[in-house]
């Protein structure tokens, strides 16, 4: 259950942060971890019901490429009718679960662990009687509109929820790629649902004679599977997805619309919310999950002695 929205500020601490004597546990980050330092390591949650959704989503999709590609359009006599649906629907799901690596491997806006020190403090060069605020729970200064996710252990920049089927949370950096994700899930489910009409369709005209490769009753059990996958699915990304676009354009994360907070910021417009998460002027480059990854800079990690999981 969410709480009020007064649990944000009993969670935080008024000047001063961590005095000279104060300690904290360093076992996971110390107080010289940087945004830099932060950049440089894989990202990784290890939380063991966010690691067997993030399988289980990836088993999903992976069964629904194989009723569609061998019990449905190979065996099919139309040649470029299963050209063009297999290629579109392989195509769709690399996307999807391209969308759904980048989810959860990329730092959804952690703000530095253990950041609240004195040196910390100076170095903001803060103005007289400026209120800065502490997580007592992650011992970090809080950003406004930062949020501390339990399951992360950290605070998350514009922190949207935490989901467990890319095991990591939705925040400022990473919010893109969860909404590619939707929307590639939805158009697949759409797609293989299309695709077991017109298999039953054919399959009930031509007396399940060279219908599939499979037995009909085999056949039958697939594609009912698949349909119930496709259909929930299909309801739950589509409804997500619609729930994202709608926070985006309002400028309002979903922790925010359900704490009832008021706004503190400056709302962006509705295009100007778009741009800002999507990047930059409108273009084939938001629907590409791939847009800003670079394997020169996932190599240099490896020789700095392999990945380093930041939670």
């Amino acid at each position: 259950t969410m709480q009020s929205s007064g649990h944000r500020f009993r969670d935080v601490e008024h000047h001063p942060l961590l005095a000279d004597n104060d300690t904290y546990d360093s076992s996971s980050s110390s107080s010289s971890s940087s945004e830099a330092d932060m950049a440089d390591r894989v990202w990784f949650i290890r939380d063991g019901c966010g690691m067997v959704c993030a399988i289980m989503t990836w088993l999903l999709v992976v069964y629904a490429d194989f009723v569609v590609t061998f019990v449905m359009l190979l065996p099919s006599k139309d040649f470029w009718y299963s050209v063009i649906n297999g290629v579109l629907f392989n195509c769709l799901a690399v996307l999807a679960l391209s969308s759904h690596l980048r989810t959860m491997l990329t730092d959804p806006g952690a703000v530095p662990k253990g950041n609240a020190t004195k040196e910390y403090m100076d170095n903001l060069q803060l103005k007289p009687g400026e209120v800065i605020y502490k997580c007592p729970k992650c011992c970090s200064i809080k950003p406004e509109r930062a949020h501390h996710c339990s399951i992360c252990k950290r605070c998350i920049r514009k922190m949207d929820h935490h989901c467990p089927w890319v095991n990591n949370c939705v925040g400022e950096k990473n919010q893109r790629f969860f909404v590619l994700f939707t929307m590639y899930i939805a158009l697949i489910s759409a797609h293989a649902l299309v695709l077991c009409g017109f298999q039953f369709f054919s399959c009930v005209r031509g007396q399940w004679t060279e219908c599939s490769d499979f037995s009909p009753p085999v056949t039958v059990i697939l594609m009912i599977f698949l349909c119930l996958e496709g259909f929930l699915f299909l309801t739950f990304t589509a409804v997500m997805f619609g729930t994202q676009i709608h926070s985006i354009c309002n400028d309002e994360t979903e922790i925010e619309r359900l704490k009832s907070e008021k706004p503190t910021w400056e709302r962006r417009l509705r295009w100007e919310g778009m741009k800002s998460v999507f990047g930059g002027q409108p273009s084939l480059l938001w629907i590409n999950p791939f847009a800003g990854f670079r394997i020169r800079r996932l190599l240099l990690r490896g020789k700095k002695g392999g990945p380093e999981f930041s939670v």
